[in-house]
Protein backbone atom coordinates (compact mmCIF):
# COMPACT_ATOMS: atom_id res chain seq x y z
CA UNK A 1 0.00 0.00 0.00
CA UNK A 2 1.50 3.53 -0.43
CA UNK A 3 0.55 6.73 1.11
CA UNK A 4 1.55 9.08 -1.40
CA UNK A 5 0.98 9.07 -5.20
CA UNK A 6 4.98 9.83 -5.27
CA UNK A 7 5.38 6.39 -3.35
CA UNK A 8 3.65 4.58 -6.09
CA UNK A 9 5.30 6.20 -8.97
CA UNK A 10 8.78 5.11 -7.24
CA UNK A 11 7.70 2.21 -7.05
CA UNK A 12 6.98 1.97 -10.97
CA UNK A 13 3.28 1.91 -10.86
CA UNK A 14 2.38 5.35 -12.91
CA UNK A 15 -1.04 6.98 -13.74
CA UNK A 16 -1.73 9.02 -17.01
CA UNK A 17 -4.93 11.00 -15.34
CA UNK A 18 -8.45 11.71 -17.16
CA UNK A 19 -8.52 15.13 -17.03
CA UNK A 20 -5.21 16.92 -17.54
CA UNK A 21 -2.48 17.36 -14.53
CA UNK A 22 -0.05 19.66 -16.39
CA UNK A 23 1.29 23.13 -15.09
CA UNK A 24 -0.32 25.45 -18.24
CA UNK A 25 2.69 28.13 -17.62
CA UNK A 26 5.46 25.91 -17.63
CA UNK A 27 6.41 24.38 -20.75
CA UNK A 28 6.13 20.92 -22.83
CA UNK A 29 9.95 19.73 -21.64
CA UNK A 30 9.21 21.26 -17.68
CA UNK A 31 6.24 19.46 -17.60
CA UNK A 32 7.27 16.19 -18.06
CA UNK A 33 10.22 16.40 -15.59
CA UNK A 34 8.57 17.71 -13.50
CA UNK A 35 9.57 16.95 -9.85
CA UNK A 36 12.11 14.53 -10.92
CA UNK A 37 14.44 16.94 -12.81
CA UNK A 38 17.58 15.45 -14.31
CA UNK A 39 20.65 17.47 -12.77
CA UNK A 40 24.07 17.95 -13.53
CA UNK A 41 25.69 18.38 -10.22
CA UNK A 42 24.25 21.40 -8.44
CA UNK A 43 22.54 22.83 -12.00
CA UNK A 44 19.47 21.94 -13.88
CA UNK A 45 20.78 19.71 -17.14
CA UNK A 46 18.86 21.27 -19.39
CA UNK A 47 20.12 20.12 -22.50
CA UNK A 48 19.11 16.48 -21.53
CA UNK A 49 16.34 17.07 -20.58
CA UNK A 50 15.39 18.74 -23.96
CA UNK A 51 17.06 16.04 -25.56
CA UNK A 52 15.12 13.31 -23.76
CA UNK A 53 11.69 15.35 -24.29
CA UNK A 54 12.64 16.05 -28.08
CA UNK A 55 13.37 12.05 -28.16
CA UNK A 56 9.81 10.72 -26.39
CA UNK A 57 7.49 13.53 -28.21
CA UNK A 58 9.26 11.67 -31.97
CA UNK A 59 8.24 8.21 -30.00
CA UNK A 60 4.46 9.85 -30.13
CA UNK A 61 4.96 11.39 -33.95
CA UNK A 62 3.81 14.52 -32.31
CA UNK A 63 5.14 17.95 -33.52
CA UNK A 64 4.72 20.05 -30.77
CA UNK A 65 7.92 21.68 -29.29
CA UNK A 66 9.55 21.16 -25.89
CA UNK A 67 10.12 24.46 -25.73
CA UNK A 68 6.13 25.37 -26.16
CA UNK A 69 4.26 26.55 -23.25
CA UNK A 70 1.45 24.01 -22.57
CA UNK A 71 -1.24 26.38 -22.44
CA UNK A 72 -0.78 27.72 -26.07
CA UNK A 73 -1.00 23.66 -27.24
CA UNK A 74 -4.08 22.22 -28.42
CA UNK A 75 -5.65 19.81 -26.13
CA UNK A 76 -4.89 16.73 -28.09
CA UNK A 77 -0.79 17.64 -27.59
CA UNK A 78 -1.20 18.40 -23.86
CA UNK A 79 -2.94 14.19 -23.90
CA UNK A 80 0.15 13.39 -25.71
CA UNK A 81 2.63 14.83 -23.01
CA UNK A 82 0.96 13.34 -20.64
CA UNK A 83 1.73 10.09 -22.29
CA UNK A 84 5.26 11.19 -22.32
CA UNK A 85 5.73 12.28 -18.94
CA UNK A 86 4.66 8.68 -17.55
CA UNK A 87 6.51 7.12 -20.49
CA UNK A 88 9.29 9.27 -19.40
CA UNK A 89 8.77 7.32 -16.03
CA UNK A 90 9.80 3.84 -17.35
CA UNK A 91 6.52 2.28 -15.66
CA UNK A 92 6.29 -1.60 -14.09
CA UNK A 93 2.55 -0.31 -14.27
CA UNK A 94 0.55 2.24 -16.31
CA UNK A 95 -3.10 3.26 -15.58
CA UNK A 96 -4.43 4.77 -18.71
CA UNK A 97 -7.51 6.73 -17.84
CA UNK A 98 -9.47 7.92 -21.30
CA UNK A 99 -6.27 8.14 -22.67
CA UNK A 100 -7.62 8.88 -26.16
CA UNK A 101 -10.52 10.86 -25.28
CA UNK A 102 -8.74 13.91 -26.65
CA UNK A 103 -7.10 12.07 -29.79
CA UNK A 104 -7.35 11.83 -33.20
CA UNK A 105 -7.82 8.33 -34.83
CA UNK A 106 -4.06 8.63 -35.92
CA UNK A 107 -3.17 10.04 -32.82
CA UNK A 108 -4.86 6.90 -31.11
CA UNK A 109 -3.24 4.69 -33.59
CA UNK A 110 0.11 5.82 -32.08
CA UNK A 111 -0.06 5.40 -28.73
CA UNK A 112 -1.78 1.77 -29.81
CA UNK A 113 1.73 1.13 -31.21
CA UNK A 114 3.20 2.68 -27.85
CA UNK A 115 1.07 -0.12 -25.94
CA UNK A 116 2.19 -2.72 -28.09
CA UNK A 117 5.76 -1.66 -27.25
CA UNK A 118 5.16 -1.32 -23.31
CA UNK A 119 3.67 -4.32 -23.61
CA UNK A 120 6.04 -6.31 -24.90
CA UNK A 121 8.58 -4.81 -22.61
CA UNK A 122 6.90 -6.87 -19.56
CA UNK A 123 4.99 -3.11 -18.65
CA UNK A 124 1.75 -4.64 -17.16
CA UNK A 125 -0.92 -1.97 -18.39
CA UNK A 126 -4.82 -1.04 -17.11
CA UNK A 127 -6.65 0.22 -19.81
CA UNK A 128 -10.06 2.46 -19.06
CA UNK A 129 -11.96 3.58 -21.60
CA UNK A 130 -15.60 4.24 -23.04
CA UNK A 131 -14.39 3.34 -26.54
CA UNK A 132 -15.44 -0.23 -26.57
CA UNK A 133 -13.87 -0.83 -30.02
CA UNK A 134 -10.24 0.22 -29.01
CA UNK A 135 -10.73 -1.86 -25.62
CA UNK A 136 -11.63 -4.87 -27.90
CA UNK A 137 -8.75 -4.00 -30.05
CA UNK A 138 -5.99 -3.93 -27.03
CA UNK A 139 -7.34 -5.42 -24.43
CA UNK A 140 -5.98 -9.02 -23.07
CA UNK A 141 -8.71 -9.29 -20.86
CA UNK A 142 -12.15 -6.99 -20.30
CA UNK A 143 -13.50 -5.94 -17.01
CA UNK A 144 -17.00 -4.14 -16.97
CA UNK A 145 -18.12 -2.00 -13.88
CA UNK A 146 -21.70 -0.66 -13.86
CA UNK A 147 -22.31 1.91 -10.56
CA UNK A 148 -19.22 0.88 -8.54
CA UNK A 149 -19.42 -2.76 -8.81
CA UNK A 150 -18.20 -5.62 -11.37
CA UNK A 151 -20.86 -6.67 -13.61
CA UNK A 152 -18.40 -8.85 -16.23
CA UNK A 153 -15.35 -9.92 -16.46
CA UNK A 154 -13.73 -11.95 -19.35
CA UNK A 155 -10.59 -12.96 -21.77
CA UNK A 156 -10.79 -10.35 -25.03
CA UNK A 157 -11.64 -13.32 -26.93
CA UNK A 158 -14.96 -13.53 -25.01
CA UNK A 159 -16.73 -10.50 -25.38
CA UNK A 160 -17.01 -8.30 -28.10
CA UNK A 161 -18.93 -4.69 -27.84
CA UNK A 162 -22.36 -5.57 -28.07
CA UNK A 163 -22.08 -7.70 -25.04
CA UNK A 164 -19.69 -5.19 -23.42
CA UNK A 165 -22.71 -2.20 -23.83
CA UNK A 166 -25.12 -4.25 -22.39
CA UNK A 167 -23.28 -5.25 -19.60
CA UNK A 168 -22.69 -0.97 -19.12
CA UNK A 169 -26.06 -0.40 -19.17
CA UNK A 170 -28.05 -3.21 -17.89
CA UNK A 171 -30.12 -4.13 -20.98
CA UNK A 172 -29.31 -4.58 -24.64
CA UNK A 173 -28.77 -1.57 -27.11
CA UNK A 174 -30.76 -2.07 -29.90
CA UNK A 175 -29.46 1.78 -31.59
CA UNK A 176 -26.65 3.38 -30.23
CA UNK A 177 -28.83 6.76 -30.89
CA UNK A 178 -32.46 7.83 -30.51
CA UNK A 179 -34.85 7.90 -33.70
CA UNK A 180 -34.29 11.83 -35.26
CA UNK A 181 -36.77 14.46 -35.53
CA UNK A 182 -37.51 15.58 -38.55
CA UNK A 183 -35.20 18.36 -40.60
CA UNK A 184 -36.58 21.83 -38.90
CA UNK A 185 -38.53 24.38 -41.43
CA UNK A 186 -39.38 27.65 -40.74
CA UNK A 187 -37.38 31.31 -40.67
CA UNK A 188 -33.76 30.70 -38.70
CA UNK A 189 -33.59 31.56 -35.64
CA UNK A 190 -29.74 32.17 -35.47
CA UNK A 191 -27.85 33.89 -38.41
CA UNK A 192 -24.12 34.11 -38.83
CA UNK A 193 -22.11 36.18 -41.80
CA UNK A 194 -18.78 36.71 -42.43
CA UNK A 195 -17.31 34.88 -39.43
CA UNK A 196 -13.23 35.03 -39.40
CA UNK A 197 -11.38 34.30 -36.40
CA UNK A 198 -7.97 35.49 -36.39
CA UNK A 199 -5.94 33.49 -39.01
CA UNK A 200 -7.97 30.45 -38.19
CA UNK A 201 -11.35 31.09 -39.45
CA UNK A 202 -11.83 32.39 -42.74
CA UNK A 203 -15.53 34.19 -43.66
CA UNK A 204 -17.94 31.02 -42.67
CA UNK A 205 -21.84 32.45 -42.99
CA UNK A 206 -24.63 29.57 -41.90
CA UNK A 207 -27.95 30.03 -40.42
CA UNK A 208 -29.63 27.47 -38.43
CA UNK A 209 -33.39 26.65 -37.46
CA UNK A 210 -35.18 26.74 -34.57
CA UNK A 211 -35.59 22.62 -33.01
CA UNK A 212 -32.27 21.75 -35.77
CA UNK A 213 -29.39 19.81 -34.97
CA UNK A 214 -26.78 21.08 -37.07
CA UNK A 215 -23.88 19.36 -36.81
CA UNK A 216 -20.19 20.57 -37.23
CA UNK A 217 -17.99 18.43 -38.48
CA UNK A 218 -14.43 18.65 -39.32
CA UNK A 219 -10.44 17.16 -39.07
CA UNK A 220 -9.41 18.20 -35.48
CA UNK A 221 -7.43 21.99 -36.15
CA UNK A 222 -10.08 22.44 -38.85
CA UNK A 223 -11.05 25.61 -36.86
CA UNK A 224 -14.54 24.26 -35.10
CA UNK A 225 -13.48 25.05 -31.62
CA UNK A 226 -11.93 28.27 -32.56
CA UNK A 227 -15.37 29.11 -34.41
CA UNK A 228 -17.70 27.96 -31.83
CA UNK A 229 -16.03 29.46 -29.15
CA UNK A 230 -15.28 32.95 -30.75
CA UNK A 231 -19.24 32.33 -31.51
CA UNK A 232 -19.95 32.80 -27.37
CA UNK A 233 -17.46 35.51 -26.64
CA UNK A 234 -14.81 32.86 -25.11
CA UNK A 235 -12.53 33.13 -27.45
CA UNK A 236 -9.57 35.03 -26.03
CA UNK A 237 -7.95 36.49 -29.90
CA UNK A 238 -9.23 38.50 -32.48
CA UNK A 239 -12.21 37.73 -34.60
CA UNK A 240 -15.05 39.57 -36.01
CA UNK A 241 -18.70 38.77 -37.73
CA UNK A 242 -22.08 39.68 -37.46
CA UNK A 243 -24.78 37.67 -35.77
CA UNK A 244 -28.55 37.68 -35.74
CA UNK A 245 -30.63 35.89 -33.02
CA UNK A 246 -34.61 36.08 -33.57
CA UNK A 247 -33.81 38.46 -36.11
CA UNK A 248 -32.14 41.20 -33.83
CA UNK A 249 -28.39 42.05 -33.77
CA UNK A 250 -26.45 40.33 -30.74
CA UNK A 251 -23.44 41.55 -29.40
CA UNK A 252 -21.60 38.30 -28.31
CA UNK A 253 -18.41 40.02 -27.12
CA UNK A 254 -18.48 38.27 -23.60
CA UNK A 255 -19.70 35.02 -22.70
CA UNK A 256 -21.69 36.97 -19.87
CA UNK A 257 -23.37 38.65 -22.85
CA UNK A 258 -23.71 35.50 -24.93
CA UNK A 259 -26.08 34.11 -22.51
CA UNK A 260 -28.18 37.13 -21.80
CA UNK A 261 -29.42 37.10 -25.33
CA UNK A 262 -29.74 33.30 -25.22
CA UNK A 263 -27.20 31.68 -26.44
CA UNK A 264 -25.37 29.06 -24.33
CA UNK A 265 -22.70 26.87 -24.59
CA UNK A 266 -20.97 23.33 -23.20
CA UNK A 267 -17.05 23.96 -23.89
CA UNK A 268 -14.67 21.41 -25.12
CA UNK A 269 -12.50 21.76 -22.32
CA UNK A 270 -14.52 20.04 -19.43
CA UNK A 271 -11.69 21.33 -16.69
CA UNK A 272 -10.94 24.46 -17.45
CA UNK A 273 -13.50 26.29 -19.30
CA UNK A 274 -16.77 24.34 -18.01
CA UNK A 275 -16.39 24.08 -13.84
CA UNK A 276 -15.45 26.16 -11.17
CA UNK A 277 -13.54 23.23 -9.15
CA UNK A 278 -13.46 24.22 -5.55
CA UNK A 279 -17.34 24.76 -5.49
CA UNK A 280 -20.05 22.26 -4.86
CA UNK A 281 -21.87 20.56 -7.85
CA UNK A 282 -24.97 22.65 -6.65
CA UNK A 283 -22.98 25.93 -6.73
CA UNK A 284 -21.64 24.84 -10.42
CA UNK A 285 -25.29 24.00 -12.35
CA UNK A 286 -26.33 27.33 -10.90
CA UNK A 287 -23.48 29.60 -11.64
CA UNK A 288 -24.77 31.03 -14.42
CA UNK A 289 -28.01 32.41 -13.50
CA UNK A 290 -26.89 32.86 -9.83
CA UNK A 291 -28.64 36.30 -9.96
CA UNK A 292 -32.19 35.05 -10.33
CA UNK A 293 -31.77 33.63 -6.69
CA UNK A 294 -30.21 36.84 -5.45
CA UNK A 295 -32.79 38.96 -2.93
CA UNK A 296 -30.55 42.34 -1.73
CA UNK A 297 -27.90 40.90 -0.34
CA UNK A 298 -28.39 37.12 -0.03
CA UNK A 299 -29.15 33.81 -1.98
CA UNK A 300 -32.51 32.01 -1.47
CA UNK A 301 -30.78 29.17 -0.72
CA UNK A 302 -34.18 27.34 -0.48
CA UNK A 303 -35.25 27.93 -3.76
CA UNK A 304 -31.67 27.63 -5.44
CA UNK A 305 -31.87 23.88 -3.70
CA UNK A 306 -35.13 23.59 -5.18
CA UNK A 307 -33.94 23.93 -8.77
CA UNK A 308 -30.52 22.49 -8.25
CA UNK A 309 -32.29 18.85 -7.17
CA UNK A 310 -34.61 19.39 -10.03
CA UNK A 311 -31.84 19.86 -12.14
CA UNK A 312 -30.05 16.77 -10.76
CA UNK A 313 -33.10 14.54 -11.30
CA UNK A 314 -33.37 15.69 -15.13
CA UNK A 315 -29.74 15.18 -16.15
CA UNK A 316 -29.60 11.46 -13.86
CA UNK A 317 -26.81 13.08 -12.95
CA UNK A 318 -25.35 10.41 -10.12
CA UNK A 319 -24.28 12.18 -6.95
CA UNK A 320 -24.56 11.63 -3.24
CA UNK A 321 -25.16 15.27 -2.51
CA UNK A 322 -25.37 18.84 -4.26
CA UNK A 323 -22.92 19.91 -1.85
CA UNK A 324 -20.01 17.31 -2.86
CA UNK A 325 -17.04 19.15 -4.46
CA UNK A 326 -17.80 18.50 -8.39
CA UNK A 327 -14.37 17.35 -9.16
CA UNK A 328 -15.42 14.29 -7.08
CA UNK A 329 -17.79 13.23 -9.94
CA UNK A 330 -16.83 10.92 -12.49
CA UNK A 331 -15.69 13.20 -15.70
CA UNK A 332 -19.37 12.02 -17.55
CA UNK A 333 -21.15 13.27 -14.73
CA UNK A 334 -19.10 16.96 -14.53
CA UNK A 335 -20.25 16.83 -18.04
CA UNK A 336 -23.81 16.66 -16.99
CA UNK A 337 -23.52 19.15 -14.26
CA UNK A 338 -21.56 21.69 -17.07
CA UNK A 339 -25.13 20.55 -19.21
CA UNK A 340 -27.59 21.29 -17.01
CA UNK A 341 -25.89 24.61 -15.37
CA UNK A 342 -26.09 26.43 -19.41
CA UNK A 343 -29.77 24.62 -19.20
CA UNK A 344 -30.41 26.37 -16.67
CA UNK A 345 -30.20 29.68 -18.20
CA UNK A 346 -32.93 28.28 -20.80
CA UNK A 347 -30.93 28.88 -24.06
CA UNK A 348 -32.62 29.70 -27.55
CA UNK A 349 -29.36 28.37 -29.14
CA UNK A 350 -27.48 25.63 -27.44
CA UNK A 351 -23.98 25.10 -28.39
CA UNK A 352 -22.11 21.52 -27.70
CA UNK A 353 -18.32 21.33 -28.34
CA UNK A 354 -17.48 17.97 -27.75
CA UNK A 355 -20.66 16.96 -25.40
CA UNK A 356 -19.64 13.02 -25.37
CA UNK A 357 -16.09 13.17 -24.26
CA UNK A 358 -14.85 11.06 -21.71
CA UNK A 359 -19.00 9.68 -21.52
CA UNK A 360 -20.02 5.99 -21.24
CA UNK A 361 -22.81 4.58 -23.91
CA UNK A 362 -25.65 4.64 -21.35
CA UNK A 363 -24.97 7.93 -20.61
CA UNK A 364 -23.92 9.51 -24.09
CA UNK A 365 -27.78 7.55 -24.98
CA UNK A 366 -29.42 10.16 -22.27
CA UNK A 367 -27.37 13.18 -23.71
CA UNK A 368 -28.74 12.19 -27.56
CA UNK A 369 -32.30 11.47 -26.16
CA UNK A 370 -32.00 15.48 -24.11
CA UNK A 371 -30.87 16.71 -27.42
CA UNK A 372 -33.85 15.41 -29.17
CA UNK A 373 -35.80 16.86 -26.12
CA UNK A 374 -34.88 19.70 -26.12
CA UNK A 375 -35.07 20.17 -30.25
CA UNK A 376 -38.61 19.12 -30.03
CA UNK A 377 -39.06 22.37 -27.62
CA UNK A 378 -37.35 24.63 -29.83
CA UNK A 379 -34.03 24.88 -28.55
CA UNK A 380 -31.50 25.16 -31.87
CA UNK A 381 -28.93 23.10 -31.42
CA UNK A 382 -24.58 23.26 -32.73
CA UNK A 383 -22.95 19.80 -31.77
CA UNK A 384 -19.11 19.70 -32.67
CA UNK A 385 -18.04 16.38 -32.08
CA UNK A 386 -14.68 14.60 -33.69
CA UNK A 387 -16.90 11.59 -34.31
CA UNK A 388 -18.39 11.27 -37.32
CA UNK A 389 -21.03 8.64 -36.15
CA UNK A 390 -22.01 10.81 -33.57
CA UNK A 391 -22.38 13.57 -35.95
CA UNK A 392 -24.65 11.88 -38.48
CA UNK A 393 -26.57 9.57 -35.71
CA UNK A 394 -28.07 12.86 -33.89
CA UNK A 395 -27.77 15.92 -36.48
CA UNK A 396 -30.37 17.08 -38.88
CA UNK A 397 -27.93 18.80 -40.72
CA UNK A 398 -24.03 18.94 -41.29
CA UNK A 399 -21.45 21.88 -41.50
CA UNK A 400 -18.38 20.76 -42.83
CA UNK A 401 -15.05 23.04 -41.84
CA UNK A 402 -11.80 22.57 -43.59
CA UNK A 403 -8.76 24.54 -42.95
CA UNK A 404 -10.97 26.94 -41.48
CA UNK A 405 -13.39 27.43 -44.67
CA UNK A 406 -17.03 26.30 -44.99
CA UNK A 407 -16.27 23.49 -47.57
CA UNK A 408 -19.78 21.36 -47.29
CA UNK A 409 -23.99 22.56 -45.98
CA UNK A 410 -25.64 18.87 -46.55
CA UNK A 411 -28.53 17.85 -45.09
CA UNK A 412 -28.30 14.59 -43.37
CA UNK A 413 -30.56 12.08 -44.91
CA UNK A 414 -28.48 9.27 -46.33
CA UNK A 415 -25.37 11.24 -45.37
CA UNK A 416 -22.08 8.92 -45.30
CA UNK A 417 -18.68 9.56 -43.38
CA UNK A 418 -17.00 9.28 -46.83
CA UNK A 419 -18.86 12.06 -48.43
CA UNK A 420 -18.39 14.40 -44.67
CA UNK A 421 -14.21 13.18 -44.72
CA UNK A 422 -14.23 14.08 -49.04
CA UNK A 423 -15.74 17.80 -48.31
CA UNK A 424 -13.50 18.42 -44.98
CA UNK A 425 -10.55 17.28 -47.60
CA UNK A 426 -11.88 19.32 -50.49
CA UNK A 427 -9.60 22.31 -51.60
CA UNK A 428 -12.39 24.10 -53.27
CA UNK A 429 -14.75 26.16 -51.55
CA UNK A 430 -16.47 27.32 -54.60
CA UNK A 431 -17.34 23.47 -55.46
CA UNK A 432 -19.53 22.95 -52.10
CA UNK A 433 -22.94 21.65 -52.62
CA UNK A 434 -26.06 20.39 -50.72
CA UNK A 435 -27.17 16.93 -50.95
Amino acid sequence: SFSSSAEAEDAGIVLIHQEFNLAEQLTVEENIFLGRELRRGVFLDKKAMKAEAARLLAELETRVSPDARVSGISVSDKQMVEIAKALSRNARVLIMDEPTAVLTNREAAVLFRQIERLKARGTAILYTSHKLDEVARIADRITVFRDGSRVAHAPAGEMDEDRMAQAMVGRALSNLFPPKAPPATGEPVLSVRNFSVGGIVTDVSFDLRRGEILGFAGLVGAGRTELVSALFGAYPGRYSAEVWLDGQVIDTRTPLKSIRAGLCMVPEDRKRQGIIPDLGVGQNITLAVLDTFAHLTRIDAEAELGSIDQQIARMHLKTASPFLPITSLSGGNQQKAVLAKMLMAKPKVLILDEPTRGVDVGAKYEIYKLMGALAAEGVAIIMVSSELAEVLGVSNRVLVIGDGQLRGDFINEGLTQEQVLAAALSQNNNDRKTA
